[in-house]
């Protein structure tokens, strides 16, 4: 995002373009600090799901007008979706948005919902780019999202 709160997205699409019949890959991590998938880092099998907790990143940084990590911000604040998630779990979503007036708390809450899941550490625990379509076309409802760490720290 640039001074503006303007988002800018320019790299943003397919981490890496799979062969019909391949369902995963290893490889170098492609796309922007911050908005990277937790598995790039942990030198895991690349799948799909990282573009999912991109979009996720990528729909946070447009619902709260600022970048995925903010050191300027207090700690608490810092990382974005840990913010988000402290601020759904208390029931305060409104204060992820400046601009109050026109906000429709269930719309603000549905969105975080969505980006919820897409940013779950565990790959598997990520829906498909189809069910998160589904999500925000309002055919399928959004169940309760769990702390994006919450599997790793039972692992």
């Amino acid at each position: 995002m640039d001074k503006h709160g303007c988002v800018k997205i320019s790299d943003f699409g397919l981490a890496k373009l799979l062969e019909h019949d391949q369902t995963k890959t290893s490889t170098l991590i492609r796309g922007t600090r911050g908005y990277v998938a937790p598995e790039w880092h942990k030198r895991l099998p690349i799948t799909v799901k990282v573009d999912v907790y991109s979009f996720g990143i990528v729909l946070f940084s447009i619902l709260c007008c600022r970048r995925n990590v903010d050191n300027s911000l207090p700690e608490d604040e810092a990382i974005l979706e840990e913010w988000v998630y402290e601020c759904y779990e208390a029931g305060e979503v409104l204060k992820l948005v400046d601009y109050e007036e026109g906000v429709e708390k269930r719309d603000l809450e549905k969105m975080v919902k969505i980006g919820l899941w897409c940013v779950q550490e565990e790959p598997s625990l990520r829906p498909s780019m189809k069910t998160v379509v589904l999500m925000l076309e309002g055919t399928i409802k959004i169940p309760v999202p769990p702390s994006p760490t919450s599997f790793l720290s039972v692992v």
